[in-house]
């Protein structure tokens, strides 16, 4: 065991590593991602992501969205891509790195819809969640120490179809934990919102907001290769605004890409990259994790089962991935 030296208190295990590829597997994968991206291209349904993707150098056609990024622009955008940032709470003791093949943290991940209410011995009422229970979560989380962040765990239904429940929830997190908030459901057009909250919070201050922003985002890829307009938009604002922004994978083996492990690898590099590349030519440096929650598609019974064994080893493939382009990278656990 040795001491992090950024916090003290905080403890890191140098563990057993396990290799799943030889570095000719790897660059097997890399090559067949980039002729995916710059022969086949990613699908970009956003006006504005286009036009950036267009100026960068991308061929684009504005009729069919779909977008040729070449091999150079993906290895330009992985070199100003940051290996290290950091990720802000309200108490900063419990601000922490996100680090290339640095230490590991834990999130609570959803969104859930329900609860299960205790109501005496051997009595629960299941129930959608509300406010409440997401601020209750959030306290939980707080006195964690197991928990290095909070990632939304349920939603706020008691706002559905009211408007703005995202800024809600985001609002409510951010009062019921001094931990940092990773907002796992953001809505491109009130990113501006939760941007006015943070500032908020420093004062009034947008430096300071940008300089250790106390929340960060998640937007998935369209599998196969798209980037929606939701997704395209959140990036590109995360990345001016300086909000880490996780560019998170959740391809379907057997469903929304290939039966075949090694073929979703490539698609899923292919999404990711591809939101990767979209926030450094917005802002060449901007904090970007390498995110999946990719599993298998059980074709059967409809679903994706994120317990599978296969989730387990196509994540720890990912991990991999994302350490060989030098990124902080996030992944499902099983």
């Amino acid at each position: 065991m040795t001491t992090n030296t950024h916090y003290p208190g905080k403890k890191s295990h140098q563990g057993v590593t396990l290799e799943l590829f030889t570095e000719d597997d790897i660059m097997k994968i890399d090559h067949a991602t980039m002729d995916v991206l710059s022969t086949y291209g990613v699908q970009v349904s956003d006006k504005e992501g286009l036009e950036v993707f267009k100026k960068a150098g991308c061929d684009v056609d504005m009729e069919t969205k779909m977008v040729k990024i070449p091999e150079w622009l993906v290895r330009k955008s992985l070199a100003t891509a940051p290996s290290k940032f950091y990720l802000y709470g309200r108490d900063e003791k419990n601000t922490l790195e996100q680090e290339h093949k640095g230490r590991v943290h834990f999130t609570c991940f959803g969104t859930g819809i329900q609860v299960c209410r205790y109501e005496g011995p051997g009595k629960y009422k299941t129930t959608d969640s509300d406010e409440t229970d997401l601020a209750n979560c959030a306290k939980l989380v707080d006195w964690a120490e197991n928990i290095d962040y909070f990632s939304l765990p349920v939603s706020a239904r008691n706002w559905a179809g009211k408007g703005a429940q995202d800024v809600h929830e985001m609002l409510t997190s951010l009062k019921s934990t001094s931990k940092h908030f990773h907002h796992i459901d953001p809505v491109a057009e009130n990113v501006k919102f939760y941007w006015d909250l943070a500032v908020a919070y420093y004062g009034g201050d947008a430096k300071m907001a940008k300089d250790k922003p106390i929340f960060s985002m998640l937007v998935c890829p369209t599998s196969p290769l798209e980037l929606s307009h939701n997704a395209a938009q959140v990036i590109m604002q995360g990345a001016r605004y300086g909000v880490p922004v996780n560019v998170l994978s959740m391809a379907m083996a057997g469903g929304s890409s290939s039966v075949y492990l090694a073929g979703t690898l490539v698609t899923h590099n292919a999404e990711v990259l591809a939101g990767i590349v979209l926030s450094q030519i917005v802002a060449p440096g901007a904090p970007v994790w390498y995110g999946s929650s990719t599993t298998t598609f059980d074709l059967k019974r409809g679903t994706a089962p994120v317990g599978s064994p296969e989730l387990g080893l196509i994540s720890a493939s990912v991990a991999k991935l994302g350490q060989f382009y030098g990124l902080p990278v996030f992944v499902a656990g099983v």
